[in-house]
């Protein structure tokens, strides 16, 4: 059998091998790597190579090794998962920076770190000031954790005292001109209901690239023919119009009546309707 042919075989079983090992060991080995991750992986990548095209060393001895490689960082795993002592040997562990906006040099000599690479770092971040920084870690897989001050962290809605709706994940119910039943399900929502929104809009199912429901149960559709202006959706500011009409309905009423409670009444209820429109403004807003 040609030398090519050996090489062929030994490359597609170990491509298998390695595959099936990886998946036992689970998503961290191409996630962010540790220094124990990194050193296994390049050695892995390295007895792959040399076992696949070196068709005069021992293949099972090769798959042996590269077993060894791949069974004791998993046997080790399990253990680190039920000793903290270990897993710090292993993994490493994090190390303080920057407290209180001052930079901690000691820290940085122990990890060989200069203040370049840590302005690097703060910079990939949008962060140009030491000063604006309450606490940042050095993170054993080499990541830079940063904490800004609390004056300069963004605003959100919290802070404002806003109560927003809980985020429900987004389903694709049509892809490449499909109908998918299952996320369509997921959503809630019936394949007729997608059908009646498709012919509002005056769009066949079959010039659909994307079709999507949000977590406010709106349909927004990405379509093969880009030429074609897609409507944005306009129920839920349709009601938050509708809405704001009663409003001033129910004050024009209560301004026009001569009648003291019909006004009281006007009155009362335009302001209760005004409650409710700010309580809802955002989940209406588009």
């Amino acid at each position: 059998m040609p030398d090519w042919i050996h090489i062929v075989i030994r490359a597609f079983s170990t491509l298998v091998i390695l595959f099936a090992l990886t998946r036992v060991l689970g998503k961290k080995q191409i996630s962010q790597l540790t220094f124990f991750e990194y050193v296994i992986g390049i050695t892995l990548g390295d007895l792959a190579g040399a076992i696949s095209t070196d068709v005069e060393t021992n293949y099972s001895h090769g798959i042996i090794a590269i077993l060894v490689w791949c069974l004791v960082p998993f046997g080790l795993e399990l253990l680190a998962m039920k000793s903290k002592t270990l897993r710090n040997w292993i993994e490493g562990k994090g190390r303080v920076v920057i407290k209180d906006g001052k930079i901690l040099e000691d820290n940085l000599k122990k990890e060989r770190y200069t203040g370049d690479e840590l302005m690097e770092q703060l910079r990939t971040k949008n962060i140009f000031r030491v000063a604006d920084v309450e606490f940042a870690m050095l993170e054993s897989s080499g990541d830079l954790s940063v904490l800004l001050k609390s004056d300069l962290q963004p605003l959100t809605p919290k802070h404002l005292d806003m109560k927003l709706p809980i985020e429900k994940p987004t389903h694709a119910v049509i892809l490449d001109g499909v109908i998918q039943l299952e996320p369509l399900a997921a959503a809630g929502k019936s394949k007729g209901w997608l059908m009646t929104e498709l012919k509002k809009m005056g769009i066949p199912v079959e010039n659909v690239f994307l079709a999507q429901v949000d977590t406010h149960g709106d349909l927004t559709v990405d379509l093969f023919d880009d030429k074609i202006q897609v409507p944005e959706p306009t129920q839920r500011p349709m009601l938050l119009a509708t809405l704001k009409k009663c409003e001033a309905d129910l004050e024009l009423f209560a301004m026009t009546t001569k009648d003291t409670e019909a006004k009281l009444m006007y009155e009362a209820s335009s302001a209760r309707l005004t409650e409710v429109i700010q309580s809802v403004k955002v989940l209406l807003k588009a």
